[in-house]
């Protein structure tokens, strides 16, 4: 810049000039000097001053000759710091106040050599020196010469002054400028080192860029390179994998083949044992005892022989350690379904034989039953005929009212129609129904096989997950949701079905344990009050399975066979005949308590009063028990259960009226009890004399075991 190189070239003519070589003593403290000792000269008069003295006035040459001296050490003449100072009347006083001694000038100079001593004097100062003793001494006797002298060397000293002041000025702005150059020149050099230690560090960081896309590359070639290695190891192990599973599949090959050979031998030695077991079937002498002709036991025994004889035949290869063929299996196997045709043809005309003989032996057999059975059925139909004319006589009946028939049979209609609507869903061979009705029966039935008395909390999780499915709402069963809305009979499916779960856990759940009873009845009530279908299916199907819940004793009809009138009672029948009397018993004692707590129990969290199926079809059914004849076993059976589960609350709600309806069954028609009962049926009906006496006696009925309290609903 433009103020750099002016203060460059002002650094530069500083140094070519005179007053850069003012000696400099740096120990000039230590000796006890001033610091401008060294700076200072004999004070001398310039050669102006000399030539001006010269032209003063007519001196005598002697005494200017001898007053002035010249000085003969330069090459130009003047006054030198050798020369005699010429003394007046005294010395002349200097600024600072001491005696100085003037020396006569020298004379004037040429002009060329002038400026150079002209600039030694200015820059010399004035110093203090007595006039040494051996010089000549020189007076002025001139006043204006004094004066003039005086005025000159005033004026030296002011310029003087004026140029110190000038030189610390200029050395005052020279140590700014150099300040600020030096600043200047520190801030560029810190931006200069800030620019190397940047370039540095962006080379450094390209370096190191390039070492990682250089190490990044060398890694992707390594993995490469590894990936390749591996695939090859891959196709490699593949290769021997395959090779070694063709090894191993050849050998299975051949141990199976081994094996379906030793398979094939024992197969072949078991048809000729069996083979030869028959023909000893068909031996003549043992058929002799038969009624078979001897041509027939003839031709058989010949049959016989010759398929052993093939048989015996296909051993024979094998004994020579080679496997028998298929098609050696196939010859002794066709052998062998020959042999059973024979042994069965024989068994069917030794069958036949006896079958005449045996058919000519059940006629007379026939005849002899027929006479006793028409005895017995005459004797049967007199006892039926007095024993109605006895209940006729004593009020009872034989069946239910027409008004009970007649709800029994529109609830079996009402869920034989919901049957049928279902059809579709239950019989349909799409997987996608199929697996849609699986999971709704599972969403049905599986709460329903959750239901227990561990807590309050559990069973009410339990009703409404069941509501929410009769809700149309999804719910989540199996890790799945499913919904009746799915499908359009899916709701009426899930109604019935419900409904057969709630009723089989009674057969099966309360008549092994009988406390069950009461959370399931809970539950049921609950939904019958929500979903009044369900209530009405409920019934349908206790009906159906029980039908002296109704209570009705269905009669038998003409032409019903005896395992459908055994299964319209409650029975079951099927290919091993039917049901135990025990266990007939101890599943119609399950539905009746599970239908005396649903009548009696509500649904906790309901806003309604009473429960859907109320007390009052607890008294209509003891009642209408009572008004129809017993029968064995069974009538006691069901009396217990019932008042054991509901007694404690008929005698809440109706109190006195019950307490009659009890001593009517205690005295009246507990004695037809025992007339039909049998000695070794004697069991139930002892539970319910205790059970009446006691209840009579203490004019109560305890409350029934595993009857849920208010505390539960809190658990």
């Amino acid at each position: 810049m433009p103020a750099e190189n002016l203060r460059w070239e002002t650094i530069e003519a500083l140094k070519k000039s005179t007053k850069a070589k003012i000696a400099f003593d740096p120990y000039w403290s230590e000796r006890g000097e001033d610091i401008l000792a060294g700076c200072r000269e004999v004070l001398s008069l310039s050669p102006r001053s000399g030539v001006v003295l010269e032209r003063l006035g007519p001196l005598p040459s002697q005494t200017s000759r001898s007053s002035v001296g010249f000085s003969s050490g330069d090459s130009s003449p003047g006054l030198s710091k050798n020369s005699a100072s010429a003394s007046s009347s005294g010395s002349i006083p200097d600024i600072n106040g001491r005696s100085t001694t003037l020396y006569s000038a020298p004379p004037f100079r040429t002009e060329s050599e002038a400026p150079s001593e002209d600039l030694k004097d200015e820059d010399a100062d004035v110093s203090d020196v007595s006039s040494p003793v051996s010089l000549p001494s020189i007076s002025l006797l001139s006043p204006k010469a004094m004066e003039t002298a005086g005025q000159i060397l005033k004026f030296e000293e002011q310029q003087r002054e004026k140029a110190k002041l000038a030189l610390k000025l200029r050395q005052e702005m020279q140590e700014k400028l150099v300040a600020e150059v030096a600043s200047s020149e520190s801030e560029q050099l810190k931006r200069f080192e800030e620019f190397m230690e940047l370039k540095q560090r962006q080379e450094y960081q390209s370096m190191r860029d390039m070492m990682d896309r250089e190490t990044k590359e060398s890694i992707g070639r390594q993995e490469k390179l590894k990936e390749e290695q591996r695939h090859r190891m891959k196709i490699l192990n593949l290769r021997l994998r395959e090779a070694e599973q063709q090894r191993l599949k050849e050998a299975e090959l051949e141990r199976q083949r081994q094996a379906e050979g030793r398979e094939r031998l024992r197969s072949l030695n078991t048809i000729q044992e069996e083979i030869l077991q028959l023909n000893q079937l068909l031996d003549p002498t043992k058929l002799a005892g038969t009624d078979l002709p001897a041509a027939s036991i003839s031709s058989l025994s010949t049959r016989g022989n010759q398929l052993c004889s093939q048989v015996s035949e296909v051993v024979r290869k094998t004994a020579e350690g080679e496997f028998p063929s298929v098609d050696d299996m196939t010859v002794a196997e066709r052998a062998l379904h020959e042999m059973r045709a024979l042994i069965r043809l024989m068994q069917e005309e030794v069958a036949e034989a006896q079958e005449k003989k045996k058919k000519e032996q059940e006629e007379e057999e026939e005849l002899r039953k027929k006479k006793a059975l028409q005895a017995q059925q005459e004797a049967q139909k007199k006892a039926e005929q007095s024993a109605k004319e006895k209940a006729q006589r004593k009020g009872l009946q034989n069946s239910a009212e027409d008004s009970t028939l007649k709800w029994f049979k529109e609830l079996q209609e009402s869920a034989s129609k919901c049957a049928q609507s279902f059809d579709q869903i239950n019989c349909s061979k799409d997987p996608q129904t199929k697996k849609l009705k699986l999971e709704l029966q599972k969403a049905a039935t599986i709460p329903v096989s959750q239901i227990s008395s561990n807590s309050g909390s559990q069973l009410r999780e339990i009703f409404d997950k069941i509501d929410k499915l009769l809700s149309g709402r999804p719910v989540i069963s199996g890790g799945k949701s499913v919904s009746t809305s799915q499908h359009p009979q899916g709701l009426d499916f899930v109604c019935y079905k419900l409904a057969e779960k709630f009723v089989k856990q009674g057969e099966e759940e309360v008549a092994s344990h009988h406390e069950a009873a009461f959370p399931i009845a809970v539950v049921a009530s609950g939904i019958w009050e929500l979903h009044p279908r369900v209530g009405d299916f409920l019934l349908a199907h206790l009906h159906k399975k029980c039908p002296y819940a109704v209570p009705h004793y269905p009669p038998m009809k003409e032409g019903t066979p005896v395992e459908e009138y055994q299964r319209i009672l409650g029975y079951r029948v099927d290919d091993s005949g039917v049901e135990g009397q025990d266990s007939f018993l101890k599943r119609m004692s399950g539905m009746i308590r599970l239908y005396a707590a649903i009548i009696q129990l509500k649904w906790p969290y309901s806003t309604k009063q009473g429960s859907p199926h109320s007390l009052n079809h607890g008294w209509r059914w003891i009642a209408q028990m009572l008004n129809m004849e017993p029968i064995a076993d069974i009538t006691a059976t069901l009396l217990f259960d019932f008042l054991e589960v509901c007694g404690h609350a008929l005698v809440k709600q109706y109190q006195y009226q019950f307490w009659k309806l009890i001593l009517l069954l205690k005295e009246e028609y507990f004695p037809r009890i025992e007339a039909v009962t049998s000695s070794g049926q004697m069991g139930s009906v002892i539970r319910l004399k205790q059970f009446l006496e006691t209840s009579l006696q203490s004019r109560q009925i305890s409350p029934p075991k595993g009857q849920l309290s208010s505390t539960f609903w809190r658990t």
